[in-house]
């Protein structure tokens, strides 16, 4: 069976291990023991070869398949339809429940395969790879489970359905609930069906639980809350950490060899994630995040911060190619690690500092910061304040290049200007005046260098030395450096507009970079822009072009990071956390009131 690859993906998963389901319901996409292991499924980046890494049935005579999600869980139901009526069900969840008084997550993919028409016949094709695509599983199996040797690790799969139909590849009627539960190389504890079917409820119920407990919008209610759900599954729970995306190397655009591993804990990303997060009321994804951030500022020492670590906090990322994989629709190269993290950008001590200063506000945490986690976080405004004026790789990681890049500069500003806020907050006046003083040091800097005259007027620039254009400048007034109606935001706002939008979309820069010119464009940049819009009072171009943005999503209500601007194909990293948080707080600035409708 050959198929092209494509971002139409439905993800699970339960904040441990995650995985993509395409749109014939085959498991494309899955690491192990956590996002950013051995891809076990592989075929999303195994180019037309799709017998490898694959976890997919087979129904015999199928002509169509259709899909959803159970309502407020990222549960999917998967519907394969054969030609003579026969047809049957799929349900695709990761286990997730508190149980014995602690998060049951394990490293498993659960799958019940249910007839509901006819005498469906299917065939189970169950292939894991390992060491990023380098071979097939080997496989022992017993009664009822096979076992797959992944090379570090090892699944079990437990099953009520036939091993040896499995095993020898056999097409088979499925004539009762089938139940398969990939996980851990242990035996399996119960009742296979009733346990599967606990499982499922319970996770269910967790799910909807969570949902229930967020304050969304009133318009664009199953958009936000798809988006959120699929931000919290980007978190790996066990140490706060949230990945920029759930893949490695979907190129930005065709044939660009803009391929990067993006399931590691980029400080910038997570900044963004948890903005929109708390602005829904999720603070389990908050408090743990901010744990995370803790120990990554301990690790420092008072030192440098690298834009990005492993969500176990590991601080060398190597970057290596994974030469066994194809790559996306056979363009490769398939990266596993990221150089990225041997950069300087220096936004990250702001993006550290900004989350951080909730927990001297918020009544409702489980633990509210201390005088301690002030006197650590002055060590990283500290680094703000001495390295906001010199040159870094800037928020869009450039790799041969440096300059004061304007938004590095702005993020510096902003870390030691909410210390200062936090200072006052906690009777700490001397403090709060040097904080207060280096801000405003800033400041003047910022309006002294980045400031770019020009005959009709001026506009920020990108960085110190240059006067190109960046869409990271319309986060001059998110920041709170600048009101919405400052004379130079409205200018810089202008020439943004001009220079960098492509119809109903947003480069994030034009310029050429490392590879080239930009080919697509920069989702997030596109809500941006959107709000943008909405703080100049055009808010009916900011809804229609919210509008355009959503109907870009996957059949799955999501993004990935690039759009192709002329054809409108999605392409990046998926699904994208950027690009996510751009919906959420797009709908919260354009939605009407819940006043409205009482």
């Amino acid at each position: 069976m050959t198929h092209t690859s494509s971002l139409e993906l439905w993800p699970i998963g339960n904040c441990q291990v995650s995985g993509l389901i395409d749109e014939t319901g085959a498991l494309v996409w899955g690491c192990v023991p956590r996002v950013d292991g051995d891809p076990v499924f592989s075929a999303l980046l195994n180019g037309e070869q799709r017998d490898a890494g694959i976890w997919r049935f087979e129904l015999e005579g199928q002509c169509s398949a259709s899909q959803r999600y159970i309502r407020n869980t990222p549960h999917l139901l998967t519907t394969l339809e054969a030609k003579d009526g026969s047809a049957v069900e799929i349900l695709d969840f990761c286990p997730r429940f508190e149980r014995s008084g602690r998060m049951y997550r394990p490293v498993a993919y659960v799958r019940i395969v249910r007839p509901i028409s006819g005498t469906p016949r299917i065939k189970v094709v169950l292939k894991p790879t390992k060491n990023y695509g380098a071979g097939i599983a080997d496989t022992t199996h017993g009664t009822n489970h096979i076992r797959f040797l992944t090379g570090a690790t090892s699944l079990r799969l437990s099953t009520d359905a036939p091993v040896g139909y499995i095993q020898e590849g056999r097409t088979f009627r499925i004539e009762d609930d089938t139940h398969f539960f990939l996980g851990p190389d242990e035996p399996f504890v119960g009742n296979l069906r009733e346990q599967v079917r606990s499982m499922e409820q319970s996770t269910r119920k967790y799910w909807q639980n969570w949902v229930r407990m967020l304050a969304i919008p009133l318009e664009w209610q199953e958009e936000v809350i798809r988006c959120a759900i699929t931000l919290k599954l980007c978190q790996h729970e066990e140490t706060g950490a949230i990945v920029a995306a759930l893949t490695t190397s979907i190129p930005e655009a065709a044939h660009s060899e803009r391929n990067w591993d993006y399931r590691y804990c980029w400080i910038r990303d997570s900044y963004y994630t948890i903005q929109a997060l708390n602005r829904l009321g999720a603070l389990d994804v908050m408090e743990k995040y901010l744990a995370y951030l803790r120990n990554i500022v301990d690790g420092a020492k008072g030192g440098q911060i690298q834009p990005l670590y492993s969500v176990m906090g590991e601080s060398e990322l190597d970057e290596t190619t994974a030469s066994y994989l194809a790559g996306y629709r056979g363009m490769g190269p398939v990266r596993r690690g990221n150089a990225a993290y041997k950069q300087v950008q220096y936004d990250c001590y702001g993006q550290i500092v900004l989350p951080s200063v909730q927990g001297f506000f918020d009544q409702r945490l489980l633990r509210p910061a201390t005088e301690h986690d002030f006197e650590n976080l002055e060590q990283v405004g500290k680094m703000a304040w001495a390295m906001h004026d010199q040159p870094d790789a800037g928020l869009w990681e450039f790799r041969t290049r440096q300059e004061v890049h304007t938004y590095s500069a702005v993020m510096c500003w902003a870390a030691c200007d909410r210390l200062a806020n936090v200072a006052h907050h906690i009777g700490k006046q001397d403090r709060a005046q040097i904080w207060r003083e280096r801000a405003d040091a800033i400041r003047g800097k910022i309006e002294e260098k980045a400031w770019k005259e020009n005959g009709e007027g001026g506009h920020y620039g990108a960085s110190f030395e240059s006067d190109y254009l960046d869409a990271s400048l319309l986060q001059m007034v998110e920041l709170r450096f600048l009101s919405p109606d400052n004379d130079r935001f409205q200018q810089t706002f202008a020439a943004v507009e001009e220079h960098l939008r492509r119809g109903d979309h947003m480069l994030r820069y034009a310029a050429e970079d490392d590879f080239g010119a930009p080919e697509t464009a920069f989702n997030v940049c596109t809500f941006w822009l959107i709000e943008a819009l909405h703080l100049a009072g055009r808010d009916d171009e900011a809804r229609t072009l919210f509008c355009t943005m959503l109907s870009h999503t996957t059949k799955s209500g999501l993004l990935s990071e690039d759009l192709d601007y002329e054809t409108g194909e999605l392409w990046g990293n998926f699904p994208q956390t950027y690009s996510l948080v751009g919906v959420i707080n797009c709908a919260g600035l354009l939605s009407k009131s819940w006043s409205e409708v009482r």
